[in-house]
């Protein structure tokens, strides 16, 4: 008995610190869905390609785009740590952002949910490897996308008129 305590020391240690290292606010998946998505009540396909536009546009590479599904993913360029770290630590870090867009029709309107996620790779020169995803909350990304791709919308709109 006294030994299973003992055992579950570390465990609520590291259940601790990992609570404690979360940063900003906790937001409820309701709170992260009203950030993510938006409905426009324009065609589908004009949506579509507004949102692989403006992915472009922001600098990312599309990965996968499928019209049928509504599922595009794409990522920026990655950024590599310089050589003085890799001497001094024997470590490389590679950082870049993948986003994901889903776009379904719902009635009459064209809904968009789109993520963020930085991922934060790194190895050693021992062949150690580590990842870390986090997605990102931050409104001001979701603003801006969203922004851009109204306005890419109302191109394509206008020039079908």
């Amino acid at each position: 008995m006294k030994n299973s305590r003992l055992l579950a020391i570390p465990f609520l240690l590291l259940l601790l610190v990992s609570c404690s290292m979360s940063t900003g606010p906790i937001l409820t998946p309701l709170e992260k869905q009203a950030l993510q998505t938006r409905e426009y009540e324009d065609n589908y396909d004009i949506v579509f390609a507004s949102t692989i536009s403006v992915f472009q546009d922001l600098g990312y590479t599309i990965n996968n785009a499928d019209k049928a599904t509504g599922l595009i993913s794409g990522s920026s360029p990655t950024k590599t740590s310089g050589w003085l770290q890799k001497v001094l630590t024997s470590r490389t870090n590679r950082t870049n952002t993948r986003a994901s867009a889903f776009i379904e029709t719902i009635g009459k309107m064209t809904k968009i949910r789109i993520s963020f996620v930085l991922s934060d790779k790194s190895s050693s020169v021992y062949g150690q490897e580590d990842q870390n995803d986090v997605p990102l909350y931050d409104a001001v990304i979701y603003r801006n996308a969203f922004e851009q791709i109204e306005n890419a919308i109302f191109v394509r709109s206008s020039a079908q008129e």
